[in-house]
């Protein structure tokens, strides 16, 4: 495994949206994310800020089910 590389929100969304994520709404500091599948919906809220900090990122990377060599530098 690699090191996580340095992300802001907005690079974290713009990856999620590649996956099929889409913006379903922003309040404040943070942007929710949404992926409709046939049987579930995954949902996660993403701080917007410049950089997010290296748990919040982990909770992201097993939240969406993404695999992590795409967060790695």
């Amino acid at each position: 495994m690699g090191r996580l590389r340095v992300m802001s929100g907005s690079e974290v969304c713009d990856l999620l949206g590649r996956h099929g994520f889409v913006e379903v709404r922003r309040r404040g500091s943070h942007i929710v994310m949404q992926r409709q599948e046939a049987d579930r919906t995954t949902t996660i809220p993403i701080p917007d800020h410049k950089e997010l900090r290296i748990g919040t990122l982990r909770s992201i990377i097993r939240q969406s089910g993404i695999a992590r060599s795409e967060f790695e530098a």
